[in-house]
């Protein structure tokens, strides 16, 4: 004993295929924006570390006539370079911090809080690692070079390799603060169109 009930259509139902595609919501860029801020993190976290890694790392001992008497190019024999060292390390550890507010703006795109907290936070790191680029720079360019009124010799000729290290957290530290940019561009324009 089965029943059946039949059900018949109503003719104002349109028949037609369904979409399969929803429409494009308003403001979907944001969430693409989330993204790229957040691999831009991991990109300026590789270059503030391999920083403040290469500089940390930067030693070089030339023997002169014996072992007992030795000249020693070192980062902690300028305090420039710790001041560089210690920022890049700063700037590391705050971006390893920020990962999770990008998170939160990835998952939730249209926030305005966790967005404006970034934008604000990378304008000061974005000071400091300037300040520690600029000055490192000065004075790998004093390595290179010298400066002849002062009386200061160019010591890259003799200490090759510790020149080459110190160039080299130099320019990836100026890496770290164009990714910087980068992302406070990105921030404001988020936050513009909110």
């Amino acid at each position: 004993m089965s029943t059946t009930i039949d059900v018949p259509e109503s003719s104002n139902v349109a028949k037609g295929k369904a979409v399969l595609v929803a429409p494009p919501r308003p403001g979907g860029w944001k969430k693409g924006v989330a993204i790229m801020d957040f691999i831009l993190r991991l990109g300026a976290i590789a270059a503030a570390l391999g920083a403040a890694a290469t500089m940390g790392t930067s030693d070089q001992t030339l023997p002169f006539f014996t072992q007992f008497f030795q000249f020693e190019a070192s980062y902690d024999s300028f305090t420039t370079f710790q001041f560089f060292v210690i920022t890049m390390a700063l700037v590391a550890g705050y971006l390893v911090l920020s990962l999770p507010f990008s998170i939160v703006a990835i998952i939730r795109p249209h926030a305005v809080g966790p967005r404006l907290f970034l934008i604000i936070l990378d304008t000061v790191f974005l000071t400091l690692a300037t300040a520690s680029g600029a000055s490192a720079a000065a004075i790998v360019y004093l390595a290179h070079n010298g400066n002849q009124d002062s009386n200061w010799l160019a010591i890259c000729n003799q200490f090759g390799d510790f020149c080459a290290q110190t160039s080299g957290a130099v320019v990836s530290s100026f890496v770290a603060v164009v990714i910087f940019v980068f992302l406070i561009v990105m921030s404001a324009l988020a936050l513009r169109r909110s």
